[in-house]
């Protein structure tokens, strides 16, 4: 089946860049204790061997190691300092350190690691929370990716640009360094965690990595689906995501005014046990609302007063067309027109192939659902069909320019394009 005309894909595609890489704790396996009970851990070992190190060897190793790795990473001896610190439980069973040799013992302990090796990919896209400067007629955005590593892990990392008043849509080049924030504030408790995270403001937004922190994050943050919310007193955008364990999945919150500083909370309540969740980008008949798939099938209707707890809903969309069939699920949060919500799904059919629809939703009652798609609006091209997954589009959220949406998508699990859709004329093409 052709596209729809009012469909234009623009080639600008963002593919991974394994060069890009951040620097992560390094933690050696230890040795089992019960078999001889002097043993040491090899992260004492370790230390070891740089204490033995005389005075000029061990500056001309910490030397090695800066001309090694510092044009690759921003402050590598606060870095080398910092990783130090917390491995004090192996260094205090030494003797004094010299500033040299603890600084060389915590590069010992840190590896990098190239976040978006493997894929980049699941985008949403948001207006940036700066726009001053810009063009009349245009938008700043900040865009949102899931970026995948080693071992199949999970970050999320974002870009920024510009869509002109046509709808042309522009990337920020890329920073050639990258980062993680410094965690400073980690709360856990029995209904989850609450971890506030900021990054130096000076940074280009392109070089800020959010890695996983807790132990349910530890595979990975998946698919953030962001939107700016209205109402609020201040400023504000909200992503619900996936947090993957490597056995569990659970759906958290991230908030954040800036997308310097940042908070990531667990969400509770049974609606929550599942991935796919967004938020409408407004409170309806003062409640927060919001889309989720509790049964792996179809799309559901949610409200609460609390936004950290979501239970119950009713089901709104059920698999109807033969591209579909497996299941549906949402594409990032609703978009609101004069028309209604514009709501994006993902609909999966053979071979497991998965393509892109759209559903309009009643404004005022978003369980009415007025018209949807009869065929995908996106779904892969013969030179989308190879990756890392592949027969798969899909994207986590897009957003309204004048007359257009702007909607970022991801090709098969490993890179991203963008194309742009005439509201109008999506509208006209839909059935009751």
């Amino acid at each position: 089946m052709p596209q729809f005309p009012f469909l234009n894909r623009q080639a600008l595609h963002l593919r991974p860049d394994p060069t890009r890489v951040i620097v992560r704790p390094f933690k050696p396996a230890t040795e089992p204790r019960d078999l001889n009970p002097t043993d040491k851990t090899r992260a004492n070992h370790i230390v070891e061997r740089v204490l033995a190190l005389d005075p000029d060897a061990a500056a001309r190793q910490l030397a090695d190691v800066l001309e090694n790795f510092l044009g690759r990473h921003r402050n590598l001896l606060q870095t080398f300092e910092a990783r130090a610190a917390e491995m004090e439980e192996a260094l205090a069973d030494h003797a004094a350190f010299t500033q040299v040799q603890r600084q060389l013992a915590g590069a010992y302990f840190l590896n990098e690691y190239s976040f978006e090796a493997s894929a980049l990919f699941n985008p949403s896209i948001v207006a940036h929370p700066d726009q001053s400067g810009t063009p009349e007629g245009s938008l700043r955005y900040i865009l949102s990716l899931r970026a995948v590593g080693e071992g199949h892990v999970s970050s999320l990392t974002f870009r920024s640009g510009l869509i002109a008043a046509n709808g042309t849509v522009n990337v920020d080049p890329t920073a050639r360094l990258a980062s993680s924030p410094d965690i400073i504030r980690l709360t856990s408790g029995a209904g989850g965690n609450d971890i506030d995270v900021t990054f130096a403001a000076g940074e280009d937004i392109s070089e800020r990595v959010i890695f996983p922190v807790t132990e349910a994050q530890s595979n990975g943050i998946e698919d953030a689906r962001f939107v700016q919310f209205s109402g609020a007193k201040q400023r504000i955008y909200y992503a619900t995501y996936t947090a993957y364990s490597g056995r569990a999945i659970r759906s958290e919150l991230i908030e954040t005014s800036d997308f310097v500083s940042f908070r990531l909370s667990t969400l509770k309540g049974s609606a929550t046990r599942n991935k796919g969740m967004a938020l409408f980008p407004q409170k309806i008949d003062g409640k927060y609302a919001m889309i989720a798939r509790q049964d792996n099938e179809n799309l559901y209707l949610i409200y609460s007063d609390d936004l950290y707890t979501w239970d119950g809903g009713q089901p709104i969309l059920k698999p109807r067309y033969p591209w579909e069939f497996v299941q549906i699920g949402n594409c990032g949060s609703p978009i609101e027109l004069d028309e209604g919500w514009l709501l994006l799904t993902h609909g999966v059919g053979p071979v497991r192939k998965y393509s892109i629809g759209a559903a309009l939703l009643d404004k005022k009652d978003p369980s009415k659902v007025l018209a949807r798609l009869r065929e995908p609006l996106l779904r892969p091209d013969p030179s989308e069909r190879e990756g890392y997954v592949p027969n798969v589009v899909y994207t986590c959220g897009a957003m309204r320019h004048r007359d257009k949406i702007i909607f970022p998508y991801a090709v098969s699990d490993t890179f991203c394009n963008f194309a742009t859709i005439e509201i109008a004329s999506l509208i006209a093409s839909m059935e009751g």
